[in-house]
């Protein structure tokens, strides 16, 4: 449908190349497009009929995007050129990932917003209105990290504002930058479909994105093997999977269940005898882990 539209509208653009080609967004009406793209096409190209009719099978979008800071036009040309010649980054950073309930909060808002809880303005890189990704450089002294528990807290208290966070891991490297950054957002999109953590960070997202990357039938296989009887038992898997998210530790899964520690270690005992797994010992409560989460996408 693109290469059609393109046909109809030689200016159409995909907003993420709109800094790229230097053109100016209020030049352009925007449009939602296929797997969360937003395309414009040029105002002057268009008809009160063409507006119709995209507007029948295309959903119109209203960008609201703050202009972008020095440093965010220095980050989005080395993330979308690789080109890092003449840019010396002297502090680790990371990408870290945010997406905020759509119609909850304006970009502008949520930047003014976020440079509450930072020494100084970070660059923000809109992805759309919903998500984009947040450039932090690591903070000297570890009393100044930044707690993203802590914003979502705030924001959700204040504003009532839904927020997650996926933090990437810190390099100092800007070598193939382009493709970190667009591995954190597919990583991000991922992981969130398998947690509803708030805030994920690279490291614990790894099972998530593993189990991913595994075909249905696999997925199937494990999920059996592993769980056997209990693979739609949710009472059963929601006690084993608090159970290893608590660390393996039955008094802290217990309180998180607000169930009896004698209820919570019935139940643990009952999978163990029926399964010949034994989810006190790690490396048995990682393939059980991993077995919940193909459980959860087996199709």
């Amino acid at each position: 449908m693109l290469e059609q539209l393109q046909n109809i509208f030689p200016s159409i653009i995909f907003h993420q190349n709109l800094n790229k080609k230097k053109a100016n967004e209020e030049n352009y009406r925007w449009f939602r497009f296929e797997q969360d793209q937003v395309i414009g096409i040029l105002k002057e190209e268009l008809s009160g009929r063409d507006l119709t009719l995209l507007s029948a099978f295309l959903t119109p979008y209203q960008a609201s995007f703050p202009a972008l800071t020095e440093a965010e036009k220095k980050w989005r040309n080395i993330i979308e050129t690789d080109d890092a010649s003449g840019n010396v980054t002297v502090s680790p950073f990371r990408f870290v990932y945010f997406s905020i309930r759509e119609d909850q909060m304006d970009p502008q808002s949520f930047k003014e917003s976020l440079y509450e809880f930072f020494s100084s303005p970070v660059p923000i890189l809109w992805e759309n209105e919903q998500e984009g990704i947040i450039i932090e450089e690591k903070a000297e002294n570890d009393d100044e990290s930044i707690s993203y528990e802590q914003i979502i807290d705030v924001l959700m208290s204040d504003l009532y504002v839904n927020i997650h966070f996926f933090a990437g891991p810190f390099s100092q490297q800007l070598t193939n930058t382009g493709e970190h950054y667009s591995s954190i957002l597919s990583s991000a999109r991922t992981a969130f479909t398998y947690s509803d953590k708030s805030v994920l960070s690279f490291s614990e997202s790894i099972p998530f994105l593993l189990v991913d990357q595994t075909n249905e039938s696999f997925r199937k296989e494990l999920s059996n093997a592993i769980l056997q009887e209990f693979s739609d038992d949710k009472d059963i898997l929601q006690t084993v999977e608090t159970f290893i998210q608590c660390n393996l530790n039955v008094s802290v899964a217990a309180k998180t269940l607000y169930m009896h520690r004698n209820s919570l270690q019935y139940r643990l005992d009952k999978f163990i005898e029926k399964t010949g797994i034994d989810i006190r010992d790690f490396r048995e409560a990682m393939a059980v882990y991993i077995a919940l989460l193909a459980n959860m996408h087996k199709g």
